[in-house]
Protein backbone atom coordinates (compact mmCIF):
# COMPACT_ATOMS: atom_id res chain seq x y z
CA UNK A 1 0.00 0.00 0.00
CA UNK A 2 1.15 2.87 -0.70
CA UNK A 3 0.23 6.73 0.97
CA UNK A 4 1.23 10.24 0.44
CA UNK A 5 4.09 12.01 3.17
CA UNK A 6 3.85 15.65 1.95
CA UNK A 7 6.02 15.26 -1.47
CA UNK A 8 6.79 11.73 -0.82
CA UNK A 9 5.49 8.80 -1.50
CA UNK A 10 5.90 5.92 1.67
CA UNK A 11 5.19 2.25 1.96
CA UNK A 12 3.78 1.13 4.51
CA UNK A 13 5.24 -1.46 7.25
CA UNK A 14 6.18 -2.49 10.33
CA UNK A 15 8.33 -1.63 12.90
CA UNK A 16 11.24 -4.04 12.83
CA UNK A 17 11.50 -3.92 8.93
CA UNK A 18 8.77 -6.54 8.09
CA UNK A 19 6.52 -4.88 4.95
CA UNK A 20 2.48 -5.21 5.47
CA UNK A 21 2.07 -8.15 3.77
CA UNK A 22 4.96 -10.36 5.31
CA UNK A 23 8.53 -10.72 4.23
CA UNK A 24 11.74 -9.88 5.49
CA UNK A 25 13.23 -6.71 5.15
CA UNK A 26 15.63 -6.19 2.31
CA UNK A 27 18.31 -3.56 1.50
CA UNK A 28 16.57 -0.18 0.25
CA UNK A 29 17.87 0.25 -3.24
CA UNK A 30 19.95 3.21 -2.03
CA UNK A 31 20.68 5.45 1.31
CA UNK A 32 20.80 8.69 2.51
CA UNK A 33 22.69 10.18 5.80
CA UNK A 34 20.72 11.61 8.74
CA UNK A 35 22.08 15.58 8.81
CA UNK A 36 21.71 17.42 11.62
CA UNK A 37 21.45 21.69 10.67
CA UNK A 38 19.02 24.22 10.16
CA UNK A 39 15.54 23.78 8.16
CA UNK A 40 13.34 26.67 7.57
CA UNK A 41 10.02 26.17 6.00
CA UNK A 42 8.41 29.09 3.87
CA UNK A 43 5.24 30.16 2.49
CA UNK A 44 5.06 32.15 -1.30
CA UNK A 45 2.23 35.17 -1.13
CA UNK A 46 1.89 37.29 -4.13
CA UNK A 47 2.74 41.02 -4.10
CA UNK A 48 3.53 43.74 -6.52
CA UNK A 49 6.64 45.68 -7.12
CA UNK A 50 6.61 49.53 -7.06
CA UNK A 51 7.11 51.95 -5.32
CA UNK A 52 4.80 51.81 -1.96
CA UNK A 53 1.53 52.85 -1.70
CA UNK A 54 -0.51 55.96 -3.66
CA UNK A 55 -1.01 59.09 -2.60
CA UNK A 56 -3.26 61.32 -4.26
CA UNK A 57 -2.30 65.35 -3.77
CA UNK A 58 -5.25 67.52 -3.35
CA UNK A 59 -5.62 70.97 -4.89
CA UNK A 60 -6.14 74.10 -2.62
CA UNK A 61 -6.19 76.30 -5.87
CA UNK A 62 -8.71 77.68 -8.34
CA UNK A 63 -7.78 78.42 -11.43
CA UNK A 64 -6.31 77.26 -14.85
CA UNK A 65 -4.16 74.45 -14.08
CA UNK A 66 -0.99 75.69 -16.54
CA UNK A 67 1.60 72.37 -15.98
CA UNK A 68 1.84 68.80 -14.42
CA UNK A 69 5.39 67.05 -13.76
CA UNK A 70 5.91 64.04 -16.03
CA UNK A 71 4.86 60.73 -14.42
CA UNK A 72 7.68 58.79 -12.91
CA UNK A 73 9.37 62.22 -12.32
CA UNK A 74 10.76 62.72 -8.79
CA UNK A 75 10.35 65.56 -6.65
CA UNK A 76 12.26 67.24 -3.81
CA UNK A 77 11.51 70.02 -0.92
CA UNK A 78 11.21 73.11 -3.04
CA UNK A 79 10.29 71.72 -6.05
CA UNK A 80 6.74 72.94 -8.21
CA UNK A 81 4.22 69.86 -7.97
CA UNK A 82 2.42 71.20 -10.31
CA UNK A 83 1.05 75.27 -11.30
CA UNK A 84 -1.98 77.07 -11.68
CA UNK A 85 -2.45 80.19 -13.45
CA UNK A 86 1.43 80.10 -13.40
CA UNK A 87 1.91 79.96 -9.86
CA UNK A 88 3.94 77.06 -8.83
CA UNK A 89 2.54 75.00 -6.16
CA UNK A 90 5.90 73.73 -3.97
CA UNK A 91 6.44 70.57 -2.21
CA UNK A 92 7.41 70.91 1.30
CA UNK A 93 8.25 68.18 3.81
CA UNK A 94 5.49 68.15 7.05
CA UNK A 95 4.12 64.73 8.82
CA UNK A 96 0.58 66.22 8.37
CA UNK A 97 -1.59 68.38 5.52
CA UNK A 98 -1.50 71.91 6.12
CA UNK A 99 -5.16 73.51 7.40
CA UNK A 100 -4.33 76.93 7.95
CA UNK A 101 -2.63 80.34 6.11
CA UNK A 102 0.87 80.65 8.45
CA UNK A 103 1.50 84.53 8.55
CA UNK A 104 2.42 87.09 11.36
CA UNK A 105 0.68 87.34 13.96
CA UNK A 106 -0.86 83.56 13.22
CA UNK A 107 -1.03 81.40 16.81
CA UNK A 108 2.42 79.27 17.63
CA UNK A 109 1.87 75.48 16.29
CA UNK A 110 3.84 72.41 15.15
CA UNK A 111 2.65 73.79 11.66
CA UNK A 112 5.08 77.14 11.59
CA UNK A 113 7.75 75.17 12.83
CA UNK A 114 7.37 72.80 10.21
CA UNK A 115 7.41 75.43 7.73
CA UNK A 116 10.38 77.21 9.54
CA UNK A 117 12.22 73.82 9.27
CA UNK A 118 11.81 73.85 5.18
CA UNK A 119 12.59 77.09 5.05
CA UNK A 120 15.88 77.10 6.42
CA UNK A 121 16.50 73.60 4.73
CA UNK A 122 16.30 75.68 1.72
CA UNK A 123 18.70 78.19 2.62
CA UNK A 124 16.92 80.68 4.66
CA UNK A 125 18.94 82.22 7.48
CA UNK A 126 15.99 82.04 10.80
CA UNK A 127 15.66 80.28 13.77
CA UNK A 128 13.26 76.87 13.83
CA UNK A 129 10.79 77.04 16.58
CA UNK A 130 6.78 77.32 16.66
CA UNK A 131 6.95 81.09 16.18
CA UNK A 132 6.28 83.15 13.06
CA UNK A 133 8.04 86.14 13.71
CA UNK A 134 9.88 88.69 11.92
CA UNK A 135 12.74 86.29 10.98
CA UNK A 136 9.75 83.74 9.23
CA UNK A 137 8.53 86.46 7.42
CA UNK A 138 11.58 87.82 5.93
CA UNK A 139 12.40 84.19 4.93
CA UNK A 140 9.52 83.52 3.46
CA UNK A 141 9.39 86.56 1.12
CA UNK A 142 12.52 85.61 0.28
CA UNK A 143 11.53 82.01 -0.92
CA UNK A 144 8.29 83.45 -2.53
CA UNK A 145 10.90 85.82 -4.22
CA UNK A 146 13.18 82.96 -5.51
CA UNK A 147 9.57 80.52 -6.57
CA UNK A 148 8.67 83.26 -8.60
CA UNK A 149 5.14 83.40 -6.16
CA UNK A 150 3.25 86.65 -5.15
CA UNK A 151 5.76 88.15 -2.53
CA UNK A 152 3.19 88.31 0.21
CA UNK A 153 4.99 87.07 3.67
CA UNK A 154 1.97 84.84 4.15
CA UNK A 155 2.02 81.41 2.87
CA UNK A 156 -1.18 79.48 1.75
CA UNK A 157 -2.57 75.89 0.90
CA UNK A 158 -2.97 77.02 -2.66
CA UNK A 159 0.80 77.64 -2.27
CA UNK A 160 2.49 74.45 -0.47
CA UNK A 161 1.63 70.97 0.20
CA UNK A 162 3.18 69.13 3.00
CA UNK A 163 4.39 65.32 2.67
CA UNK A 164 6.04 63.56 4.11
CA UNK A 165 9.44 63.01 2.00
CA UNK A 166 10.57 62.85 -1.24
CA UNK A 167 7.63 61.70 -3.44
CA UNK A 168 7.49 60.09 -7.13
CA UNK A 169 5.01 60.84 -9.29
CA UNK A 170 2.67 58.08 -9.91
CA UNK A 171 -0.24 59.01 -12.34
CA UNK A 172 -1.95 62.42 -13.33
CA UNK A 173 -5.49 63.11 -12.79
CA UNK A 174 -6.04 65.93 -14.38
CA UNK A 175 -4.25 67.74 -17.95
CA UNK A 176 -3.02 70.99 -18.81
CA UNK A 177 -5.27 73.67 -19.14
CA UNK A 178 -8.02 72.31 -17.71
CA UNK A 179 -10.03 74.33 -14.79
CA UNK A 180 -9.49 73.38 -11.69
CA UNK A 181 -11.08 73.41 -7.94
CA UNK A 182 -10.19 73.33 -4.56
CA UNK A 183 -10.45 69.63 -3.25
CA UNK A 184 -9.60 67.87 -6.58
CA UNK A 185 -6.96 65.26 -7.11
CA UNK A 186 -4.94 66.68 -9.59
CA UNK A 187 -1.99 63.71 -9.44
CA UNK A 188 -1.20 61.04 -6.80
CA UNK A 189 2.19 59.80 -5.15
CA UNK A 190 4.72 57.36 -3.81
CA UNK A 191 8.08 57.49 -2.14
CA UNK A 192 10.92 56.91 -4.09
CA UNK A 193 12.29 53.87 -2.73
CA UNK A 194 11.45 50.34 -4.96
CA UNK A 195 9.45 47.87 -2.82
CA UNK A 196 7.59 45.29 -2.95
CA UNK A 197 3.84 45.27 -1.33
CA UNK A 198 1.90 42.34 0.22
CA UNK A 199 -1.68 42.31 1.34
CA UNK A 200 -1.10 39.43 4.02
CA UNK A 201 -4.02 37.81 5.08
CA UNK A 202 -4.14 38.22 8.20
CA UNK A 203 -4.34 34.97 9.76
CA UNK A 204 -0.98 34.81 8.66
CA UNK A 205 0.40 38.23 10.37
CA UNK A 206 2.81 36.22 12.53
CA UNK A 207 4.76 35.05 9.62
CA UNK A 208 6.01 38.80 8.47
CA UNK A 209 8.49 39.86 11.25
CA UNK A 210 9.87 43.48 10.40
CA UNK A 211 13.67 42.59 9.52
CA UNK A 212 13.16 39.23 8.16
CA UNK A 213 14.67 38.10 5.16
CA UNK A 214 12.31 37.46 2.22
CA UNK A 215 13.38 35.49 -1.36
CA UNK A 216 11.66 37.39 -4.20
CA UNK A 217 10.93 35.93 -8.05
CA UNK A 218 10.40 38.60 -10.73
CA UNK A 219 8.58 38.40 -14.08
CA UNK A 220 11.65 36.49 -16.71
CA UNK A 221 12.37 34.27 -13.48
CA UNK A 222 14.16 37.20 -12.10
CA UNK A 223 15.31 35.87 -8.66
CA UNK A 224 15.81 38.84 -5.67
CA UNK A 225 15.94 39.29 -2.02
CA UNK A 226 14.64 41.44 0.31
CA UNK A 227 13.74 42.55 3.74
CA UNK A 228 10.29 43.18 5.26
CA UNK A 229 10.38 46.93 6.01
CA UNK A 230 6.89 47.66 7.74
CA UNK A 231 3.77 45.59 8.90
CA UNK A 232 0.95 46.74 8.99
CA UNK A 233 -1.23 46.59 12.04
CA UNK A 234 -4.88 47.47 10.65
CA UNK A 235 -6.64 44.37 9.17
CA UNK A 236 -8.56 45.56 6.48
CA UNK A 237 -11.61 43.72 4.41
CA UNK A 238 -10.26 42.07 1.45
CA UNK A 239 -13.62 41.06 -0.13
CA UNK A 240 -17.16 40.00 0.15
CA UNK A 241 -15.90 36.49 2.29
CA UNK A 242 -15.37 38.11 5.31
CA UNK A 243 -10.85 37.90 4.70
CA UNK A 244 -9.32 40.52 5.66
CA UNK A 245 -5.52 41.60 5.02
CA UNK A 246 -2.29 43.66 6.80
CA UNK A 247 0.17 45.49 4.22
CA UNK A 248 3.53 44.41 4.18
CA UNK A 249 6.18 46.22 2.63
CA UNK A 250 9.45 45.32 1.66
CA UNK A 251 12.68 46.65 0.77
CA UNK A 252 15.25 45.41 -1.91
CA UNK A 253 18.69 44.08 -1.49
CA UNK A 254 19.84 45.91 -4.57
CA UNK A 255 16.53 47.50 -5.78
CA UNK A 256 19.25 48.06 -9.45
CA UNK A 257 18.91 44.67 -9.87
CA UNK A 258 14.92 44.79 -10.77
CA UNK A 259 15.81 47.34 -13.43
CA UNK A 260 12.82 49.55 -14.81
CA UNK A 261 10.12 47.08 -14.07
CA UNK A 262 6.95 49.22 -11.85
CA UNK A 263 3.62 47.39 -10.81
CA UNK A 264 5.40 43.87 -11.63
CA UNK A 265 3.72 40.67 -9.81
CA UNK A 266 6.23 39.09 -7.49
CA UNK A 267 6.33 35.90 -5.79
CA UNK A 268 7.45 36.70 -2.09
CA UNK A 269 8.75 33.86 -0.02
CA UNK A 270 8.18 34.18 3.72
CA UNK A 271 9.93 32.11 6.42
CA UNK A 272 7.22 31.05 8.53
CA UNK A 273 9.23 28.59 10.68
CA UNK A 274 13.40 28.34 11.69
CA UNK A 275 14.13 25.05 13.13
CA UNK A 276 18.03 25.21 14.26
CA UNK A 277 20.64 22.17 14.39
CA UNK A 278 17.74 19.34 14.11
CA UNK A 279 18.27 15.94 12.66
CA UNK A 280 16.49 15.61 8.77
CA UNK A 281 16.13 12.97 6.10
CA UNK A 282 15.26 13.32 2.61
CA UNK A 283 11.26 13.30 2.49
CA UNK A 284 11.42 10.59 0.96
CA UNK A 285 13.20 8.60 3.12
CA UNK A 286 9.89 8.60 5.61
CA UNK A 287 7.44 5.40 5.82
CA UNK A 288 3.99 5.13 7.27
CA UNK A 289 3.89 2.40 10.06
CA UNK A 290 1.00 -0.06 9.61
CA UNK A 291 0.40 0.86 13.33
CA UNK A 292 0.28 4.93 12.30
CA UNK A 293 3.08 7.57 12.73
CA UNK A 294 6.33 7.50 10.60
CA UNK A 295 9.68 5.48 10.48
CA UNK A 296 12.63 5.54 8.58
CA UNK A 297 15.21 2.36 7.30
CA UNK A 298 17.91 2.78 9.09
CA UNK A 299 20.58 0.29 7.53
CA UNK A 300 23.86 -0.49 9.21
CA UNK A 301 26.17 -2.45 7.19
CA UNK A 302 23.85 -5.29 6.07
CA UNK A 303 21.64 -4.81 8.86
CA UNK A 304 18.12 -3.01 7.83
CA UNK A 305 15.61 -2.27 10.52
CA UNK A 306 12.46 0.09 10.49
CA UNK A 307 12.93 2.85 13.49
CA UNK A 308 9.79 5.35 14.58
CA UNK A 309 10.13 9.04 14.22
CA UNK A 310 8.22 12.08 14.59
CA UNK A 311 7.88 14.27 11.55
CA UNK A 312 8.35 18.32 11.97
CA UNK A 313 9.17 20.99 9.62
CA UNK A 314 9.23 19.78 6.19
CA UNK A 315 11.64 22.34 3.56
CA UNK A 316 13.71 22.00 0.99
CA UNK A 317 13.32 18.26 0.42
CA UNK A 318 14.21 17.37 4.01
CA UNK A 319 12.16 17.20 6.54
CA UNK A 320 12.91 17.46 9.91
CA UNK A 321 12.97 14.08 12.32
CA UNK A 322 13.52 12.68 15.80
CA UNK A 323 12.48 9.98 18.11
CA UNK A 324 14.36 6.68 18.39
CA UNK A 325 17.95 6.35 18.59
CA UNK A 326 18.62 8.77 15.05
CA UNK A 327 22.40 10.23 15.28
CA UNK A 328 23.65 12.33 12.77
CA UNK A 329 25.61 10.07 10.18
CA UNK A 330 23.33 7.27 9.95
CA UNK A 331 22.00 6.04 7.31
CA UNK A 332 18.62 5.75 5.90
CA UNK A 333 16.81 4.18 2.92
CA UNK A 334 15.28 6.08 0.58
CA UNK A 335 14.09 5.11 -3.19
CA UNK A 336 16.75 4.16 -6.22
CA UNK A 337 16.88 7.14 -8.90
Amino acid sequence: MVLGAGAAAVALLAPGGAEAGGGAATSPPATATVERGDLTDTLTVSGVLGHGAEQPVINSAGGTLTALPAEGAVIGRGDELYEVDRDPVVLMYGPKPMHRTLELGVTDGADVRHLEKNLKALGHDLTVDDHFGLATLTAVREWQADTGLPVTGSVSKSQVVFLPGKVRVQALRASVAAPVRKGQTLLTVTGVERMVTVQLDAGRQRLAKKGAPVGLQLPGELELTGKIAKVGTVAKPAGDDGTSTVEVRITLDDPGKAGTLDQAPVSVELQSEIRRGVLSVPVEALLALREGGYGVEVVEGSSVRVVPVKAGVFAGGRVEVSGGDLREGMRVGVPGT
